[in-house]
């Protein structure tokens, strides 16, 4: 039940997995590596970045930052898991009343043991555990079909204690496979040890990688927005510059018109006023009446000239 209830503490909620490289968000939520990467890809597009867990939202593309903690945790689930599926249907040799998974087999005994029959197994050096998946055959010497115990360097191979006796590796660099498996080890530790020291620098240079790109990216949106602000001041000065101008036009305009305005209407009546004399002295021309004509040339020189003048 325990198991059951880790392994839903590290499934990935985007591909519904174990963790593979988990990062996290500022929000805390964690995603495998590719998954959360390739989801924010997508999110590209809008420019809305927003975590698949719980929605929360972020103004920019959030940094992704690695557990290696929850990673650590997730590869030794992983392993266990994988140790258990191995054991699966392999059941201990003595349980015979209750079946019990095995975790070992005993080469020299050829029986499978659970945890219980391990520890009262006998720990002499002949009685070689390994995996009990493990087949047997292939931990045989194919000559003498006795358990392979050793490892010869000279040879670079596996013989059962028939094969040391033999001619054919007398006076050869032999030792138990538990100290060659030894000293094998030690120097994967070694590997690991640098291949760790690497992968730490690795993830060191990422880290600061990553401060490099978030500092670059801030300080482009600081640009950016300092450009925006000055170009909306300078187009709000050039408005006021343009209503300022166009009102002074507009006034200029206002001066110069208006006593023109005034002439023009005086012109324009005195334009009318001729035009009405000139009417009627068309229709004097056109009568033919004489006294009509002379009364009305009176008139019109009256209106014309004053009074005192005519006579």
């Amino acid at each position: 039940m325990a198991s059951a209830d880790l392994r839903d503490e590290l499934l990935c909620s985007i591909c519904l997995s174990i963790f593979k490289d988990p990062v996290m968000l500022r929000c805390g939520h964690n995603f495998c590596w590719v998954c959360i990467d390739r989801v924010l890809d997508t999110q590209d597009e809008s420019g809305v970045y927003s975590c698949p867990e719980c929605r929360e939202e972020f103004q920019e593309r959030p940094a992704l930052m690695r557990n290696l903690a929850l990673r650590n945790i997730a590869e030794h689930f992983l392993i266990t898991q994988q140790e258990q599926e191995k054991i699966t249907g392999i059941c201990c040799t003595y349980c015979v009343d209750s079946p019990v998974p095995a975790v070992r087999f005993c080469l020299h005994c050829e029986a499978s043991l659970c945890d219980k029959h391990l520890r009262a197994h006998s720990k002499s050096p002949e009685h070689v555990l390994c995996d009990p998946s493990t087949s047997l055959e292939k931990r045989k010497c194919s000559v003498h079909k006795k358990v392979l115990e050793y490892y010869c360097h000279s040879h670079d191979t596996y013989i059962c204690v028939s094969c040391r006796s033999a001619e054919e590796h007398r006076g050869h660099r032999v030792e138990s496979l538990d100290d060659a498996s030894e000293t094998k080890k030690n120097k994967l530790r070694n590997v690991l040890q640098k291949l760790t020291t690497k992968r730490e620098k690795t993830e060191e240079r990422f880290r600061s990688l990553e401060e490099q790109r978030r500092k670059a990216q801030e300080k482009a949106a600081e640009e950016a927005e300092r450009v925006t602000a000055l170009c909306t001041d300078i187009r709000r000065r050039v408005d006021d510059l343009e209503k300022k101008v166009l009102s002074e036009i507009s006034r200029q305009e206002k001066e110069e018109s208006l006593p023109l305005s005034a002439l023009i209407h005086q012109l324009e009546i005195k334009k009318d006023e001729l035009s009405r004399k000139m009417r009627h002295i068309e229709e004097l021309c056109n009568m033919t009446d004489p006294l009509t004509v002379l009364l009305g040339y009176f008139h019109t020189c009256v209106e014309r000239y004053p009074l005192h003048c005519v006579v």
